[in-house]
């Protein structure tokens, strides 16, 4: 009839296949989550196009064809323009970690003529955050306290709903 313990066709054979099946899909997806993805935010100003910018020539307009729209303006001078770009890089379940910053001020006269431009040195100071609880007023009790603690607290007063109301009941 039909024999199933040929070779390689035993349901032993067939069980350590799916099994080893099973662990390299799971090994290619573990590599493929730890694998770093890279994210760009902002405007990563590049040299070659501040190269074509000149002081005391370019205006306004010059640097906006060649630098597109700046990230912000300084808040109480509308002729200073601020260029700020980023990339990080996120492995897996940590932090993204900044790989390169770029700052780049752009300075005009009040004709709006480019005066400077020039690549801030960016030393960063990086700021830990600290995951601490704000302390609470109260009692730090266990949930069978709290479902314990209010067993004696439920019971009746004597007499009927209109009497410990405050109410008359009409016969008095």
């Amino acid at each position: 009839m039909h024999n199933t313990n040929l070779i390689g066709h035993s349901p032993v054979t067939r069980k350590f296949q799916l099994k080893r099946y099973a662990l390299l899909g799971i090994t290619a997806l573990a590599l493929c989550a730890c694998t770093p993805t890279s994210a760009t935010r902002g405007n990563m100003v590049e040299d070659y196009r501040m190269a074509d910018l000149q002081p005391g020539v370019s205006t306004r307009s010059d640097v906006l064809k060649a630098l597109g729209s700046p990230t912000t303006q300084a808040p109480f001078d509308d002729n200073v323009w601020y260029y700020l770009g980023q990339e990080t890089e996120k492995t897996g379940i940590f932090d993204p970690k900044v790989v390169d910053e770029k700052v780049v001020v752009v300075a005009f006269s009040k004709d709006g003529i480019l005066q400077q431009i020039d690549n801030v040195d960016n030393n960063r100071v990086d700021i830990p955050v600290v995951r601490r609880k704000t302390p609470t007023g109260g009692h730090d009790i266990t949930i069978m306290q709290q479902l314990l603690g209010n067993l004696g607290r439920f019971n009746k007063p004597e007499g009927n709903a209109a009497e410990t109301a405050g109410g008359s009941t009409g016969n008095r």
